[in-house]
């Protein structure tokens, strides 16, 4: 099986998702949410990406975002380090909180981003967190209603899809997101897993002729392809331990972001 590609979006958005690693609690309380929200907020700089929704759960995350100067990859990467580092100082721990890399979708057309979007803002609802859209407290839905302009959510394109006249908008906004619907969009479940068969495979094009070689290499070049293999989707780290022998604190060392 050959190795899969992160799609490239035309538009440059994307819906992403990470997840904590074994699905453990990425935000034990508001002040890790608020603080995953500040760093989400804080790198944007002046022109490195745009947001446009997010939804913070106990072990995931939803973002829509536009990549401008950074490319999706570089913008995830400046989040996730930011933000994994000062969760494993609070709580005096090391090692990856998320899991593999961060999985993501493109979104080429505006009746699919409002379809993620609605998706994101409606995710605490479809797992029973709360009843009603606007209870949503870790949500940017109450961004797009509320009379005080976000400085951190673009909410003028989705607003633009339904009405020029901003009051008009709103309104259709809210009633779009109390539609019942049955959207589908990105989710973990949906990854595909490579064989061990073909997992090894991957190992041999990248140069490794058997695990033994992999074993003995320098800790640098070790690493270096235990990085590749992480960015290939499909790969667990359990999978990959499982296959070479290397243990699984060694490899989510050779950090991914």
């Amino acid at each position: 099986m050959a190795r899969v590609i992160r799609k490239r979006s035309k538009t440059g958005i994307y819906h992403v998702m990470l997840r904590g690693v074994n699905r453990q609690t990425i935000f034990e309380d508001d002040e890790d949410r608020n603080m995953f929200i500040a760093t989400l907020d804080s790198f944007r700089g002046d022109n490195r990406y745009k947001l446009y929704a997010h939804c913070l759960m106990s072990n995931h995350v939803h973002i829509l975002i536009k990549e401008l100067d950074d490319d999706i990859s570089t913008a995830m990467k400046r989040i996730c380090v930011s933000y994994v580092f000062w969760y494993n100082k609070k709580y005096e721990r090391c090692g990856n909180l998320f899991q593999d890399r961060f999985r993501s979708e493109t979104v080429e057309s505006d009746s699919y981003f409002l379809t993620v979007l609605r998706y994101i803002h409606q995710n605490p609802i479809k797992a029973n967190i709360v009843k009603n859209i606007e209870e949503c407290t870790w949500t940017s839905y109450n961004d797009y209603i509320s009379t005080n302009k976000s400085t951190m959510i673009d909410t003028d394109f989705a607003l633009g899809l339904f009405s020029s006249d901003y009051k008009k908008a709103v309104d259709l906004f809210i009633k779009f997101h109390n539609e019942e619907n049955d959207d589908k969009c990105l989710d973990f479940e949906d990854l595909v897993r490579l064989t061990d068969e073909e997992a090894r495979e991957e190992i041999s094009r990248l140069g490794i002729k058997n695990i033994a070689a992999l074993q003995h290499m320098e800790k640098a070049d070790r690493d270096s392809i235990l990085r590749g293999l992480k960015n290939i989707e499909g790969i667990s780290i359990r999978q990959l331990a499982r296959i070479t022998g290397i243990s699984k604190s060694v490899i989510d060392r050779a950090d991914n972001f």
